[in-house]
């Protein structure tokens, strides 16, 4: 359900209430009952969800369950911030999903917006966002994040990092990764044969031939040939303010951005409540909307459940072309 304080709530019991979307899947919710029914009272829907302790997880054959953390009280008009309990609460949440996935309980999980500072807050400071957390939780050497939306994908070669210290660890390895898994994603996950991946820049005008920085001819173009070498049609780095021009970007499958703001900035003008982040190089899909937790609008009936719908039928989509590849590989 995300930070209890934020719009979590909102998103997931007004994308729920969509017949064909709940008619989709079978959908177990980690969060407050408290939170999700009034929430479902501002917005005029009736009660849709079958209510057990989140104890008592098993699979079920109901369509939609919460599960229930009474423990977890719902903040009061003043409490729209960051805050330790809502850190805290909504940690607990993505813990008890991610062992549910581990124990085979879940084929997916789908993310409502938690709020890094109430992470720091609770003591949970070591973990930047869900991407870092998940990597850790599921042991996974490399992971990635991923946006799509219906005009453009794009994948990040860092994720949540100062500006400033990006260069301290900006790598080779740091570039290939994300062209690597991106490319293996295109193929396993959206049916594309033969990928065609764009590269950007880090610099302006992806540096001018070391005029604004040599990060391009020293990191990039290496990580670039070394993923030629095994077979990846990625060219660049291109500078990314012409990369993302209609026009160019057509040109391509998928395309890297370099740090966090060079890839958001595109997607969410283009598809702000359609766009979906997907975490590449896990063994469970998971999947979330592009948006944060909008506390100044939170528990105002006044949040857009666009993007949580697209995520979660991102999710279903991918389980079950996973579960159709197993099939026909057997």
């Amino acid at each position: 359900m995300g930070d209890p304080a934020g719009i979590g709530a909102e998103v997931i019991v007004k994308a729920l209430a969509s017949p064909e979307l709940r008619a989709a899947a079978k959908y177990v919710v980690f969060g407050s009952n408290e939170m999700v029914s009034y929430a479902a009272d501002l917005a005029e829907l009736e009660c849709f969800w079958y209510r057990d302790h989140h104890e008592s997880i098993r699979r079920y054959d109901l369509d939609c369950v919460m599960l229930d953390y009474d423990e977890f009280s719902r903040p009061g008009p003043a409490e729209h911030c960051p805050s330790k309990a809502g850190g805290l609460a909504s940690m607990t949440f993505c813990l008890d999903a991610i062992e549910a996935a581990k124990a085979g309980l879940i084929d997916a999980i789908v993310t409502a917006p938690i709020s890094k500072q109430s992470w720091a807050l609770a003591g949970y400071e070591q973990f930047a966002g869900h991407t870092e957390l998940l990597q850790k939780s599921f042991r996974a050497k490399r992971v990635a994040m991923m946006f799509v939306a219906p005009q453009l994908k794009v994948v990040l070669a860092t994720i949540h990092e100062q500006l400033f210290d990006i260069r301290n660890g900006f790598t080779i390895g740091r570039v290939f990764t994300p062209i690597d898994l991106a490319n293996d994603a295109m193929k396993a996950w959206f049916d594309c044969e033969h990928p065609r991946i764009g590269v950007c820049g880090l610099n302006p005008h992806a540096g001018e031939a070391g005029r604004f920085g040599d990060e391009e001819s020293r990191i990039i173009a290496p990580a670039i040939l070394m993923a030629s070498e095994v077979g990846i049609d990625v060219e660049g780095p291109f500078p990314a303010d012409t990369l993302f021009t209609p026009e160019r970007r057509s040109n391509y499958d998928c395309i890297v951005a370099m740090y966090h703001d060079q890839g958001l900035i595109p997607i969410k003008i283009l598809a702000f409540n359609e766009a979906v982040n997907l975490t590449l190089g896990l063994p469970v899909v998971r999947t979330s909307p592009d948006h944060g937790t909008a506390f100044d609008i939170a528990h105002r009936n006044k949040a857009n459940p666009g993007s949580m719908m697209a995520a979660i039928r991102q999710a279903i989509e991918l389980v079950r072309h996973v579960r159709q590849t197993k099939i026909e590989e057997r």
